[in-house]
């Protein structure tokens, strides 16, 4: 189970790494007079810090390595 943890740490930190962020789509309204109305949709994204994809990998390393072992 902690080998299972591990390699999900690993994975999810690759990816924080390589997409570097969180990326979505939101729809607003400009106007709405009535029948007339406008959207606009914008791209918001979320940064993710390499920090956390490192620290991710290195959690997950960790677990690989030392999860198995008991005392």
């Amino acid at each position: 189970m902690v080998k299972l943890i591990g390699i999900a740490l690993i994975v999810l930190g690759v990816i924080a790494l390589v997409y570097e962020g969180i990326t979505y789509t939101t729809r607003e309204k400009i106007i709405n007079v009535g029948p007339l109305q406008a959207e606009v949709s914008r791209k918001k994204t979320i940064p993710v810090s390499p920090v956390v994809g490192v620290v991710a990998v290195g959690a997950g390393v960790v677990l690989i390595v030392f999860g198995g072992r008991r005392g």
